[in-house]
This record gives structure tokens, sequence and C-alpha cells, in this order.
């Protein structure tokens, strides 16, 4: 049998070192399948439920890994359903290619049965690189500029393919006029800004007292030299949610999470600053950063487009973190005033008090917060924790301590449900030693994660550490959108888009062969924790949570306040358990304390 095109693809993509593609498959692919089950480059697909989360596999893969993620997908509707989590990775600056199928070329433009015009449709989010193979010869340079211009440039790039291209015999581009002879391979350059740059940005640092440090995912890889910059400094440091794996919160200095989901010491940091130094970070909230004018500015990113946009920087560094901040410390002067550190780490003190209490606080049945507390001292060395988007987030932004050597990621960017899962899949392919926990709400759950618990079922087997925990907060509300609703809008809880039913997640584990554990005690909560990371074998920890404790911010404003009584005032449909839990809370953050 002579090479067909889909046999060239994945000899081409071994050849640029791909090992696994995540997707779901149909007959706008099969000879892509085909050829597949026929390579003998050890490819190998992985089968998800739902295009959509294999595409956030592929995102999360590229987190992990740092390199390209790849996802499959047949014509029309599946081809559709891998933009939401092409998103996830295009809005986190991350790797991925997506490959999708099409009709027939022969039945393009004739209104065919799932004709979706895929290009046009990917043209945002793969505006970097998509194209439709139309000849065989063609297979070479789009591959080869496919992947170089993902992994080169940090985006998304497609490939889509007409199903009877798929199966026509490979041609190698004749040398002619009008073709593309195109080849394999990339290396990453070393970028850095230049001297004059780096001294200008030195200054800047050294004429500081209070300098803040605002580390993202750009800083993931470097976390020696973000340290030894703070030390030189005597800086504190706050993190971005993609960047909470990038500094230890052992660390006296670093405040932990900064923004919506943030802590006060962040915060309180950020408002009295003198300096600001953000590395690799597109946090977009603002109003959690300086006042424009208080501080100083430096900025060291990787993506020039990424500078300046959240806050008006004196000196822009173009270049990677570690090799600039290498650069930069021999610049800076030592500071051996420590006041700034002391005020910043007694404030940390306070804040990991307040998170014991709040978290141990009675709730009906067991406190949200203190799934997240419970959890944190337990975490296994090296442990790669994912978390959905919603009223979770706050608590794995907040509870979880980090340690070195571990990993952690959700959807930054884009903010979507229900990639918890998923991620926490792709952490196992791509590091299968590694014991993995998913923090997710039922909301997600319910949208999309309960299938992919089939995908952990289907090859937890093979995984070299076994231990894979799902934990999920079942407290029948859409929890995050009602405290919005509360604080944000003064409305009360709508009940027709909050509620959802309730659903017995451990027992849907146990039907598919995993474990499942249940907990309505909160005094049981720590142990639950303990068997569910011993298990042995992938585990759903199911836990009855509050809906009415309030995943509170890190500071209350006055309009907030205002916004969340006249919610009550309206007449919330769980107002006096609201009142109980929460009205304490909320107005202490806004009103005089009568404490010395």
């Amino acid at each position: 049998m002579s090479k067909t095109v889909g046999d060239f693809f994945w000899e081409r993509m071994s050849a640029w070192g791909v090992k696994l593609v995540f997707g779901y498959p149909g007959d706008g692919i099969n000879g892509l399948l085909g050829a597949m089950n026929r390579d003998s480059h050890g490819i190998e697909f992985i089968q998800a439920r739902h295009e959509e989360m294999a595409a956030f596999m592929a995102s999360a893969y590229a987190k992990f890994t740092g390199e390209l993620g790849v996802c499959m997908a047949t014509s029309g509707p599946g081809g559709s359903h891998l933009v939401t989590g092409m998103y996830d990775a295009r809005l986190d600056h991350q790797p991925v290619l997506a490959i999708a199928g099409q009709q027939a070329t022969t039945a393009l433009g004739g209104h065919y049965q799932q004709e979706v015009e895929l290009q046009s449709l990917y043209k945002d989010v793969a505006g970097a690189f998509v194209q439709q193979a139309s000849a065989p010869a063609q297979t070479r340079h789009l591959v080869d500029r496919a992947i170089r211009i993902a992994i080169g440039e940090r985006k998304v790039t497609a490939i889509i393919f007409p199903n009877d291209l798929q199966e026509m015999p490979y041609e190698e581009p004749p040398r002619k006029h009008g073709t593309i002879h195109s080849g394999v391979g990339y290396a990453a350059p070393k970028v850095t800004p230049y001297e004059a740059d780096l001294r200008r940005a030195a200054e800047v640092l050294n004429a500081g007292k209070k300098v803040a440090i605002l580390v993202g995912a750009g800083a993931l890889r470097a976390t020696d030299e973000v340290i030894a910059v703070a030390d030189r400094l005597q800086a504190g440091a706050a993190k971005a949610l993609l960047g909470k794996a990038a500094l230890p919160d052992d660390l006296p200095w670093v405040t932990g999470s900064i923004g919506i989901l943030g802590t006060k010491p962040s915060w309180d940091m950020m408002t009295e600053c003198d300096t600001l130094l953000m590395i690799g970070s597109g946090f977009p909230y603002a109003e959690f950063l300086p006042k424009e004018g208080q501080a100083r500015g430096v900025q060291i990113d990787i993506k020039p487009d990424m500078l300046s946009i959240r806050y008006p920087m004196e000196v822009n560094l173009v270049g990677d973190s570690a090799e600039t901040l290498r650069l930069l410390l021999p610049m800076l002067q030592q500071k051996t005033d420590d006041s700034w550190r002391k005020r910043i780490a007694s404030g940390m003190d306070d804040w990991w008090i307040t998170m014991k209490d709040r978290a141990m606080a009675a709730a009906s049945p067991v406190n949200p917060q203190r799934v997240a507390w419970e959890l944190s001292p337990r975490l296994p060395d090296r442990a790669i924790i994912t978390s959905d988007s919603g009223s979770c987030a706050n608590w794995y932004a907040r509870d979880v301590r980090i340690r070195r050597g571990m990993m952690c990621s959700l959807s930054g960017g884009l903010a979507s449900m229900g990639a918890a899962v998923p991620y926490a899949i792709a952490a196992k392919f791509a590091h299968p030693d590694r014991p993995v926990v998913a923090l997710v709400g039922d909301g997600a759950m319910q949208m999309n994660n309960m299938a992919e618990l089939i995908t952990v079922a289907k090859y937890w087997k093979r995984w070299s550490n076994r231990t894979w925990v799902c934990c999920v907060w079942n407290n029948e509300d859409l929890n995050q959108v009602t405290w919005e609703q509360r604080a944000m809008e003064g409305d009360p809880k709508f009940e027709a888009s909050q509620d959802i039913p309730n659903v017995p997640y451990h027992k849907f584990a146990e039907l598919i062969g995993l474990k499942g554990l249940y907990v309505d005690d909160p005094e049981k909560l720590g142990p639950a924790w303990e068997e569910a990371l011993s298990a042995g074998m992938p585990c759903v920890l199911e836990v009855k949570t509050d809906p009415n404790v309030p995943p509170l911010p890190s500071h209350i404003s006055l309009d907030q306040a205002r916004k969340f009584a006249s919610s009550l005032i309206k007449g919330d449909p769980d107002e006096g358990n609201v009142i109980i839990d929460t009205a304490r809370q909320v107005l202490s953050s806004v009103l005089p304390s009568d404490k010395s």
C-alpha cells in the first residue's frame, strides 16, 4: 500500500516530537485515524468524552509540560466543539495545534451535511495560522508551519483536512515554481533586553523603598531568580492565579493571590508600595494594582503586546523572565532596611489566622472554605492541583498553600467552567508519576466533568502513580454567580438560574469503578482527604457544603456592602442563613472597628 496523506501526516508529527493527541473520533477524520492505527511512530490517541474536553486537555498538557498540546476532532460539530478549549489555550498563551476533519473537497460549497466553514470559525482563536489542506504535497509545510508557529509564538494553530484528501497517495512537493519545501525543527532563542534598558530598570528598582513584585505564569520557571531579586530589593511578592506555583507560600514575604480571589496582604501591599515589578503576568484587574502615579513601574514579559497595558510602566523589558532577572540581579543594590518586608510578613501572619478562623467557622453542614484548608497540609510532595472556575477557585486561591516542586493551574484568561477534570487528566498524561488533585464545583461537574470521570476509569490503571482525586463542592447552587448577584448587582439570589439538582457524585464514581467518598460532617473532612489521597486509585470526594458562606473578596467596598444589604431588603430566598453567616463579616470589613 502506498503512503497516504494520513500516513505522512503522523510521520511528520512524530518528527516534531508529538507523542499524544487528545480527541474524539468521527468519519471526518477516518483517514487520519486509520493512518494512526497503522503508524509505527508511537503517537497515541487519548480518547476524551467530548471534543471540548480534548481541547482543554491539550491546553493543560502544554501548561504542565511546556511542549505542544494537540487535539483532534471530526468535521462539523466535532470541529466546532473544540473552540472553547482552543480559546483557553489562546488566552493563556499556550502552544496548541488543533486538527479537524472536513467534508470531501468535491462536496465543499454544496451545503453538504456537516459542512462548517471551519477556517472562518477558527480565524480568531487560531489566527496565527489556520489553513485547510487542498493537495497532498501541501501537507508537509502545513504541519511544519503550524507547529513551528504554535511553539515559537506560544499560540493556537489549526489544520483542517478534507476527508478525501486524507486517503490520497502522498506526494512530495515537486522541485518547481510554486511549491514549498519546508523542514522540521525549532530551537527557542535566548531573549534578553539590552544592557542599557536593564540599567534603566535597575535605577527605578534601586530607588524604591517599598517594592512590590507581581508574578504570573511567565515566572513559573524563574522561581530562584525571582527569590534572589526579591531578597536583594527586600520586596514582597503577590501571585496572579496562573503564577500560583511560581513562589512557594512558606516564604513570609509572599502574600499569595491578588485580585477578587486574592488576599488582604496583597491588596495592602499594592496600595502602599512605591515601586512595582511585574514579571510574566497579564493580570487584568487594574483596580487591584497601585493607583496610577503612586508607584514607579518595571515590567518583564516575553510578549511585547502584554507590556504596560495593566499599569503605565516606566521601563518595559522584553525578555525571558529567568534570563532577564539573572542579568538584572548584579545591577541591583542590596537593601538593608527590612521594615517593609516585616510589615508584609506581619500582615500575612494575621491573614492566616483570619483564614483559619473563617475556615473553621460553623456552617450547615460543611464550611466550603474548610475543604481547601484541610487539603492544604495534606497535599503530597510534587502534587499537581487543578481548579475549576466558580466559588471553589476562591478557596483554591486563598487556602491552598503551594510548596516547592508542586504544579497547579486553571482556566485563567478564559475563566471557563469545566476545565478542572480535563486539566487533571492531562496532568496525569504529562506526569503519570505525580499525584493529582482536581477541585470542582457541582455546577462544573454537571456541565461536563462527570462524563470525563469515565475517561479516568478508562486509563487510570496505566498511571505509575494512581493518586488522582476529584473533590466536588456539592452546594446545589451556582455559587459564585449567586454571590456576584448579591454583592455586585444588589439583587437577591435568582433561584431559577442558580439552583441546580442534587447529584450523588461519589456514587457515580463507584458505579464506574472508581472510589467514592461522601462527607457532610466537618470533623470527618481531614480523615476523608487522607483516605482519598492514600486510596491507590482514583477517588471522587464529595463534600456537602453550605452555599451561604461567602467567598469574600480581599476587601469590601462600601458600595458592595450597600448592594449586599439591598439584596437582602429585596427578599433573598436564603435571607435567614445569609444574614447569620455573612452579614457580620461583610459589615465588619467596611465599618470602623472598636478593637484596639
